[in-house]
């Protein structure tokens, strides 16, 4: 069985030649069904290069990625759109709401995209409100819920569609610390459901959540590691 996502030797430079940056360099990694992955480095470390290639918002300068056991790194822009939208739940550090709909308009929006229909897409938006404890807010604006509701209202929309790939991209970055383990705890609560989550960060205590760690710092993979100290 191939795995999930499959990353073989990939490279991404900006200014080929002389003054050439290399964001990413031969980096290599699998990520199976089901697993918990959190991907660190620094601020200029490839980290963020690389979770815009495995959220195929961008495509290397060589080297493959398979998804879901398709090729998506030569796919065009519209392709890698479609393959986003039905392949990869984001959650990012800025909750990305609309501020003039609902939590559950807010979470209903992509599936409007995917063409899903009008009472689906009430039953998915409820189910997933409910899975992130909003049960009681699906009716409530932004501007009238906290900074962790919010990026619960962003999880839920992530989440709705039931895609393979659940991509955080430092989803506790505007959180207090309470949020921030709420935030946490509901990550853990997805994977331990069956989910696929990869979690990008700066933060190690924020790493040492996950199951499984890999470092990236100048380009490169440097650690990959279970975490045996983890328990769920």
């Amino acid at each position: 069985m191939s795995a999930l996502v499959e990353v073989k030797d990939i490279c991404k430079i900006y200014n080929p030649g002389e003054n050439e940056v290399r964001a990413l360099d031969h980096v290599s990694l699998s990520i199976e069904t089901g697993e918990f992955v959190a991907i660190i480095g620094q601020s200029g470390s490839g980290k963020s290069t690389l979770m815009n290639m495995l959220g195929c918002l961008d495509t290397p300068t060589s080297g493959t990625y398979f998804l879901n056991g398709q090729d998506v790194s030569t796919l065009t822009d519209d392709e890698q759109s479609d393959i986003r939208n039905k392949e990869i739940g984001f959650i990012f550090q800025g909750f990305n709401l609309i501020s003039n709909l609902t939590a559950r308009e807010n979470v209903e929006l992509p599936l409007i995209y995917r063409g899903v229909p009008k009472k689906e897409r009430e039953r998915l938006s409820e189910e997933s409100l409910k899975i992130v404890g909003l049960a009681h807010r699906m009716d409530h604006k932004p501007n009238e819920m906290s900074g962790g509701q919010q990026q619960r209202v962003a999880i839920a929309r992530a989440i709705a569609a039931k895609p393979p790939v659940i991509l955080a991209d430092e989803p506790t970055g505007n959180l207090d610390s309470g949020s921030s383990k709420e935030i946490l705890q509901i990550l853990k609560e997805l994977y331990k459901g069956g989910r696929t989550v990869i979690l990008i960060t700066h933060d190690n205590g924020i790493a040492a959540q996950a199951k499984r760690v890999i470092r990236i710092m100048d380009g490169h993979i440097v650690e990959d590691y279970i975490n045996e100290d983890v328990v769920f």
